[in-house]
């Protein structure tokens, strides 16, 4: 059996479509594929740190750790969908961009570290560094924006797509400071060394999706409207190697 991981970074709603996403991979690949949707960043490294993790749709940060440390390889990616992120504030205070924030503010963030790498990027230009925050952390992007709104900080990071997903009653109280472009990061689907037998049936799998009349719904209920493509090795380390130098 193969155990696929989906990164805690996506909205509630959408598990319901990645069980029917799960079924119908099952039936592409002819292999039982169990669906694991772990609560946090926490549960995902357990699962992962105890081997049960065959395939895994992770964030750029965690890649890494797969990649170089774990040798999981390369599946595909989804098409021009970008891990972007937002800074945002409550409606009700002064800031009108991320620029306005100064020392000794109040971040909500969750343990999503390739948003942290971002967003603190973004504030280079506040001249603000990491410790000249006070970090809030919370459980999910929907516990930030539950945060940002009963005022308990003054910002808070969010995926960009987790963010626009917002309902148009929770995004009314709440305006964007700063949103990334960097167009090159994004979600990948990594497989285990020990499924190398699977790997060429798994990535037709993913690819071929976006053609067939069936998954192309599913794969939109998800937000992945455009399907996934090959992730080649070179594209992997491109991206690895960015992560890195967001780190520095």
């Amino acid at each position: 059996m193969l155990n696929f991981l989906i990164a805690p970074d996506f909205p509630p709603e959408n598990f319901v479509g990645w069980h029917i996403f799960n079924t119908v991979l099952q039936r592409k690949i002819d292999t039982e594929v169990h669906l694991i949707t772990p609560a946090d960043h926490d549960e995902q490294m357990e699962f992962i740190s105890q081997g049960q993790v065959g395939l895994i749709y992770a964030n750029p940060f965690d890649a890494t750790e797969l990649v170089r440390h774990l040798g999981f390889l390369p599946v595909a990616k989804p098409i021009e969908q970008f891990d972007e992120m937002v800074i945002a504030t409550h409606f009700g205070t002064p800031y009108q961009h991320s620029d306005d924030l100064r020392k000794g503010c109040r971040i909500l963030i969750t343990n999503n570290r390739d948003v942290k790498l971002i967003g603190l990027r973004l504030l280079e230009s506040a001249g603000l560094e990491e410790s000249d925050i006070e970090w809030k952390p919370v459980a999910s992007f929907q516990a930030a924006a539950h945060g940002l709104i009963k005022g308990e900080a003054d910002a808070a990071f969010f995926l960009a797509s987790a963010y626009h997903e917002f309902n148009n009653s929770t995004k009314k109280k709440l305006r964007p400071l700063m949103e990334s472009r960097l167009n090159e990061l994004s979600h990948v689907i990594l497989l285990r060394p020990d499924f190398l037998h699977l790997l060429t049936a798994i990535k037709r799998a993913f690819i071929g999706m976006r053609h067939d009349a069936e998954t192309k719904f599913i794969l939109e209920d998800l937000g992945i409207v455009h399907g996934f493509e090959d992730l080649t090795v070179e594209e992997t380390e491109f991206m690895i190697d960015l992560m890195e130098t967001l780190k520095d």
